[in-house]
């Protein structure tokens, strides 16, 4: 019989495998509904369409943060810091010579018929047409609308992908394109090189690039810039629990629920950056 323990691990990695297969699936249906899927039984890397079973299922980011056989440890590990060290140096050059940015975040499932695209869009062209390059994680969606903007107005457009046990291909309004294997390098880069984040509607990703944010400005990490919630009915219930639950709690002061603004106006959240860059 198997003992307890033995028997939560395999629950644990069976909730795992369903949750990776069910992000999977949401990937696709994002692609479906933007009109990027690729044929069926293989994935896109940028115009090129790739046999998924052909492609190792584990990620990087998965071989560094799980735990490596005893004897594997000090070989293993102490070469996957130098593949980090690369790419953090190879983020920098491709994002060094940057001035002024804003990175834009959202859901990649969100179709372009959807209201949301359209102010991510407008969004991100005003941005751009006051001098901001545009940031995004690369893939469709909201993403694919904010390069979108900024290509409208011929301003900057930057993509940070990330290797997935799915691939996410890149949008095609990409000008400069820096691919990733490690969150936390790529999570490094949007920080590093933003002086403003707009956040849209979007899941577990768009919450970890916003809740990272404020936790570094709260702690003084990095220097206080703005952060904009575009969606106010979306944004309303959690923006009430911070306020209900944490403040009223003590976990957080009055001061850190002012680090987040809402908007549901792409002219006010450019304003609310522009002023503040001015």
């Amino acid at each position: 019989m198997k003992s307890k323990a033995t028997q939560d691990r395999a629950k644990r990695r069976e909730v795992e495998t369903a949750a990776v297969r069910g992000s999977r699936e949401r990937q696709r249906d994002g692609e479906r509904a933007c009109g990027t899927e690729p044929p069926v039984g293989m994935r896109r890397t940028g115009a090129v369409a790739v046999d998924d079973a052909l492609r190792d299922p584990e990620t990087e980011d998965q071989r560094l943060l799980d735990r490596p056989p005893r004897d594997d440890f000090r070989r293993a590990d102490s070469w996957r810091v130098l593949r980090i060290q690369s790419e953090l140096v190879e983020g920098i050059d491709a994002l060094g010579t940057l001035d002024r940015a804003v990175s834009i975040f959202g859901s990649a499932r969100t179709s372009p018929d959807d209201p949301m695209y359209s102010a991510a869009r407008r969004t991100a062209s005003l941005l751009a047409g006051a001098g901001f390059a545009i940031i995004t994680g690369g893939g469709p969606g909201i993403m694919e609308a904010a390069n979108r903007g900024a290509r409208d107005v011929q301003g900057r457009s930057i993509g940070c992908n990330i290797e997935l046990p799915f691939e996410q291909a890149p949008n095609p309004y990409i000008d400069t394109l820096v691919s990733f294997r490690y969150f936390f390098v790529r999570k490094t880069m949007f920080v590093k090189y933003s002086d403003a984040f707009v956040i849209f509607p979007g899941g577990f990703g768009t919450l970890d690039e916003l809740f990272e944010a404020l936790t570094l400005i709260q702690t003084g990490k990095i220097s206080h810039f703005p952060v904009v919630l575009f969606g106010t009915d979306y944004w309303r219930g959690m923006y009430d629990w911070c306020r209900d639950r944490l403040l009223a709690s003590g976990k957080i002061g009055a001061p850190d629920l002012e680090l987040v603004q809402l908007t549901d106006d792409p002219e006010e959240a450019a304003e609310m950056i522009t002023a503040v860059h001015a």
